[in-house]
């Protein structure tokens, strides 16, 4: 029977990684320094997420895909991308700089990773030093400029630098080049992709003691070169008890919801599963027109649950001050 999801996250060790968002987690590995990455909701074949609450408690992301199809995603989610989950959710927490990178966009994915491409959101999240990410070329850039600039260490330069505080939402269409900075922290929703290429890396050592590699050939077949395109950085304050959108396009959107006493959603004009992304406090969130004895389900910070396509009443109740992200597709 189908009820609100909840998983145990993927949990990833990174060499610039911090100490926030493993406090979220009870199941940090003993060996692990920091935790860079917690996905979420994911269906990557290497790291899919496991149901973690009610009957299906251990069952993968994938598993319920395989057995409730339309009913889980919605019909025309699952017309588009079959038995695979359409995007990949994360927190991600930086304690050092990121590579500078850009991400394929799908018809250059599918064609050389059998894969979707990349087009994501950050959205920005309390941190303890002063927040930035890169986002798009400063200038136009070309092949030769950017090869002179990997050499003499001075690539961020030609990039637009903003600083980001928390609720501040970034788009990073595929081709994008960009770069999150030390001391940040985000949500990110995303592309059902792990695909990256390296531009810089800052000649950074890893934990083999040699440089993480580069992808320069790949990512000089997907980048954008001009500054203009559809990345932008922008603010948008909260609406008490209602929803703010925060980004809409082909691949997601997304909407801020900031309860401060018990709201209702009503999904049934929406052919789409819906998610959560708990981004501060705590909530229960219930499904009314579940008959599971699994319909309700407590989120907090880090946390995600996923309401099927096929259940359309929720009611969220905070627990004091609460901020989640409604995520869903539109097709």
């Amino acid at each position: 029977m189908l009820y609100p999801f909840k998983f145990r996250a993927q949990l990833f060790h990174k060499i610039w990684g911090g100490h926030t968002i493993e406090k979220w987690y009870d199941h940090v590995p003993a060996d692990y320094e920091n935790v860079g990455e917690a996905w979420v909701i994911s269906d990557i074949e290497k790291y899919p997420t496991e149901v973690s609450n009610g009957s299906h408690a251990g069952d993968s992301l994938q598993d319920l895909l395989e057995v409730y199809m339309d009913e889980l995603v919605g019909d025309k989610v699952y017309e588009t991308f079959g038995n695979h989950f359409p995007l990949l959710m994360k927190f991600i927490d930086a304690t050092d700089d990121l590579s500078i990178q850009v991400h394929p966009g799908d018809e250059y994915a599918l064609e050389h990773e059998e894969c979707l491409g990349k087009t994501e959101m950050w959205y920005v999240l309390p941190a303890k030093g002063k927040s930035s990410i890169y986002l798009g070329w400063n200038q136009p850039m070309n092949v030769s400029l950017i090869h002179a600039a990997i050499a003499d260490g001075s690539l961020a330069s030609y990039l637009h630098k903003y600083d980001v505080h928390e609720g501040d939402v970034a788009f990073i269409p595929a081709g994008t080049v960009h770069a999150m900075c030390k001391d940040t922290i985000v949500a990110e929703i995303q592309e059902n992709s792990d695909i990256t290429y390296r531009l810089y890396d800052y000649n950074r050592v890893g934990n083999d003691g040699r440089k993480r590699p580069l992808n320069l050939d790949k990512a000089l077949q997907v980048l954008d070169f001009v500054p203009e395109n559809s990345a932008s950085v922008k603010r948008t304050a909260p609406r008490i008890n209602g929803a703010v959108n925060l980004q809409q396009n082909s691949y997601f959107t997304v909407n801020l919801l900031s309860p401060m006493q018990p709201i209702q959603r009503d999904y049934a004009p929406l052919d789409s599963f819906v998610a959560y992304m708990c981004v501060e406090g705590s909530c229960t969130v219930n499904a009314l027109d579940c008959e599971s004895e699994d319909a309700t389900v407590s989120l907090k910070t880090g946390e995600a649950v996923l309401i099927p396509a096929v259940l359309n009443d929720i009611r969220i109740e905070p627990h004091g001050s609460c901020k989640l992200l409604e995520v869903y597709v539109e097709l």
